[in-house]
């Protein structure tokens, strides 16, 4: 499921969809229940019960381009890792592909360290145009709340103040 089907549908829980699939009463197949087997219409049919029971996650998936991100990161350091193995190796033993590989080990540290980065800002930039909504702290709500009722009662004022000077004074009771 991507992050616009998981954002269209975020009540739905990982244990729902995988049952909606399934079907409301069809039993896993590979699991025999312990117990006695149940019996219905004279035939006689063992209950089974499933393998495990699918939870909802705690934290929210990670966005599509993020997790592209960090899937690629983690196959350059594992690549940088095995490199830098076998320049040691080539080291330990003496051979001719040492060299090589410890300036292939050098070069695969710097893209390694380049697609962390990569992670890091993908997931900043992700944040910043559909993550997290800033809510204002409560002092700033209030002074904003008493700003706009101060600005509405300036604003009714004007208003009546307007009022009566189109009506020209009438429906007063005394005129001066």
């Amino acid at each position: 499921m991507g992050t616009a089907q998981w954002r269209e549908a975020p009540e739905e829980s990982v244990a729902g969809r995988s049952a909606a699939r399934r079907g409301p009463e069809e039993p896993d197949r590979d699991i025999r229940a312990r117990g006695r087997a149940r019996e219905s219409a004279g035939e006689q049919r063992e209950y089974y019960r499933p393998l495990w029971v699918e939870e909802p996650a705690r934290r929210h998936p990670l966005p599509d381009p993020v997790r592209t991100a960090a899937v690629r990161a983690l196959l350059v350091i594992a690549v940088t890792l095995i490199q830098a193995m076998v320049a040691f190796l080539c080291t330990l033993a003496e051979s001719w592909l040492a060299f090589p590989m410890v300036i292939s080990s050098v070069a695969s540290t710097v893209v390694a360290t380049w697609a962390v980065v990569d992670v890091w800002v993908t997931r900043q930039v992700w944040n910043q145009r559909y993550g997290v909504v800033s809510e204002p702290s409560s002092t700033a709500r209030a002074l904003r709340r008493e700003r706009r009722a101060r600005r509405r009662a300036e604003r009714a004022a004007l208003r009546e103040q307007e009022r009566i000077r189109r009506r020209g004074g009438t429906g007063q009771l005394s005129h001066s």
